[in-house]
């Protein structure tokens, strides 16, 4: 890839209900302490590079950000950072964020939150980012069962303006079809990447049928999830890289992308020259050799 500054426009677009968004975004995930994220004595980030990598993601065209309030340390919130780095928010800006999970101030995380404690965490997200309302929340679950009484908790806000657009997270087929009959879905957020989840594929397609956005998260890890870029080697990635001058982390966000128009990246990072590359992994056009080799990679296994 060229050494020139790429900004997220080379990525594409997708409208996620009216708004329109770069499909290279930005999640907040990282931004609040380094190492493995949620550890046990994971070390707090540094609150001033944090709030320059989110700066940085705004110049370089990012209009995408995925936060929720559950992501913070012992010192720093992601949405107070965001509210901090970009507040007064640019009129194009579109956050997302998640409710369902909570965490005790210690970091430890609760069980499902009841429809009343869903409407307590759209006003705590509305609090630590200083909006009067918010422009996407999606409805993050663990396991199978139904989600219309939460799915209707978060509808009601939506009909009270609190709420701009729903989405879901961490979710399978039929929690979609039981959330469109409750209201408009606008993004599933699903763990997916090359070798994570091929099961997932059928769904990320039908999701394009219907308009939605599907947006992966832990596509850059491989299998190390939550510890970042540094998941299991594979060569055929790192070669791929070489020929385009890029990082294997490059390669496995543009083929998340290949996957169709309606795939959104949201990769995270405290550290802005990663902020870079992730960012100008939007422009990176894989050959359909390329994609044969990583497709066989993604169903290697099953």
């Amino acid at each position: 890839m060229t050494k020139e500054t790429i900004t997220a426009a080379a990525s594409g677009t997708w409208q996620l209900g009216d708004l329109t968004v770069n499909r290279i975004g930005f999640g907040a995930m990282r931004l609040t302490q380094n190492g493995e994220v949620f550890a046990d004595g994971a070390v707090p980030s540094d609150r001033g590079r944090a709030i320059g990598v989110l700066r940085r993601a705004v110049e370089l065209g990012v209009n995408h950000i995925d936060t929720a309030a559950f992501y913070f340390s012992r010192l720093r919130s992601a949405n107070e950072l965001i509210n901090q780095a970009l507040g007064p928010y640019p009129d194009d800006l579109v956050i997302s964020t998640k409710v369902g999970p909570g965490r005790a101030p210690s970091g430890e995380f609760l069980p499902h939150a009841t429809p009343e404690q869903l409407r307590g965490q759209v006003h705590e997200n509305l609090r630590q980012l200083g909006r009067d309302h918010l422009d996407v929340v999606n409805l993050r679950i663990i396991g199978t069962d139904s989600i219309a009484e939460r799915f209707g908790a978060l509808a009601d806000l939506r009909e009270a303006g609190l709420i701009r657009h729903l989405g879901l997270s961490n979710v399978h087929p039929h929690h979609v079809t039981e959330a469109r009959a409750i209201a408009p879905v606008v993004c599933v957020q699903n763990r997916y990447g090359i070798g994570i989840r091929p099961d997932h594929d059928e769904f990320l397609r039908t999701c394009g049928r219907q308009g939605i956005a599907f947006v992966p998260f832990y596509s850059i890890a491989g299998t190390g999830a939550q510890a970042g870029a540094n998941g299991e080697r594979r060569d055929e990635v790192h070669a791929i890289a070489r020929a385009h001058g890029a990082g294997a982390a490059q390669v496995r966000i543009a083929w998340t992308l290949h996957r169709g128009p309606h795939v959104l990246a949201i990769p995270g990072t405290g550290d802005p020259d990663h902020l870079t590359q992730n960012v100008a992994a939007g422009a990176l056009r894989l050959a359909e050799d390329e994609l044969a080799v990583l497709e066989a990679l993604h169903h290697e296994g099953e």
